[in-house]
């Protein structure tokens, strides 16, 4: 297979610059600022290790922070807007002031968050419901020329794995991201400000999220620059069922007591989404979005040279 045919070039424009997509695969670093998010269960929740995090993410080499305030795993519950706020902006702010260079994102549905966020210096919206859950959001990124992330979601975070499944996945994904650009476009947001994610684990079966995978092109042959989230995703953790595995070489977490299961685990994950992060890049993913900033960039490296692009 030729990886090169399958890499688009793109320039996501943001308020006051452009990012450019495809020369090499771009890495959105993730934040979340929320006591039960999906995979780090509150660890950034406190306000100084936010802003900690969200400067080591970029001296990992991350090209985007996204920092969100209301978790998505399953099952979680909505929170209030103020309580999005309280969380978000002062992090924002903060992360400003001490000279964050590369563009932060919001990861927010709501168009009065988005709109705080970008007055305090978030340059993206990255929108898990594609524009389905607040009518407003897109006319607050037309406004300020934000870049805008549009994810495919089935039902709410509440719901979304207890859909029935749909038989086929890729044209349901194109229809929903095609009815969210629609949304985009028909409120003045204009299609260079545009990043399309499959949404995988958000009311995908585990099959399907594989699929999705393997797939890829034919959502980009939508025209716009693809972003895929594979890191730490419920269909990977399930895919290691029942596999041996070990701490890896070198780990410098306490050895008194041996490596617990949860270590095991987050060693696994981190090899398994690399393998994912590869597979998204060598069928057509421009960006990336992970937990595990420093490998996955590694990563993407090496799936770019698969590419023939090479240390661009």
């Amino acid at each position: 297979m030729n990886f090169r045919t399958h890499r688009k070039l793109f320039s996501l424009q943001l308020p006051a610059r452009a990012l450019r997509l495809g020369e090499r695969t771009l890495v959105m670093g993730i934040l979340n600022v929320t006591p039960d998010s999906f995979s780090e269960q509150g660890t950034y929740f406190d306000r100084r290790g936010a802003i900690a995090r969200g400067l080591e993410i970029e001296g990992e080499g991350a090209d985007v922070v996204d920092i969100g305030g209301e978790s998505t795993r399953p099952g979680a519950q909505p929170v209030e807007e103020q309580e999005e706020l309280d969380r978000t902006i002062p992090v924002i702010e903060a992360l400003r002031r001490k000279g964050l260079r590369i563009p932060i994102s919001i990861d927010t549905y709501k168009a009065g968050v988005a709109e705080r966020a970008i007055e305090a210096g978030a340059e993206i919206v990255n929108d898990v419901s594609g524009l389905r859950y607040d009518v407003r959001l897109a006319s607050v990124v037309a406004r300020h020329k934000a870049g805008l992330v549009l994810m495919h979601l089935r039902g709410t975070p509440g719901t979304m794995q207890k859909l029935p499944p749909v038989r086929n996945i890729i044209p349901a994904v194109r229809q929903g991201l095609s009815a969210s650009l629609r949304r985009a476009l028909g409120a003045g947001v204009r299609k260079r400000q545009i990043v399309l994610d499959p949404g995988l684990g958000f009311g995908k079966t585990f099959d399907q999220n594989f699929e999705i995978l393997r797939e890829l092109r034919r959502l980009g042959s939508l025209g716009y620059p693809i972003l895929v989230g594979p890191s730490r995703k419920a269909f990977i953790k399930k895919t290691l069922i029942g596999t041996p595995i070990r701490a890896a070489r070198g780990s410098k977490r306490p050895t008194n007591r041996g490596i617990s299961q949860t270590d095991y685990v987050l060693e696994a994950l981190l090899f398994s989404t690399a393998a994912a992060v590869t597979a998204a890049i060598l069928n057509g993913a421009q960006m990336v979005r992970v937990h595990d900033v420093q490998e996955m960039v590694a990563a993407a490296r090496i799936a770019d040279g698969m590419t023939g692009l090479g240390r661009r």
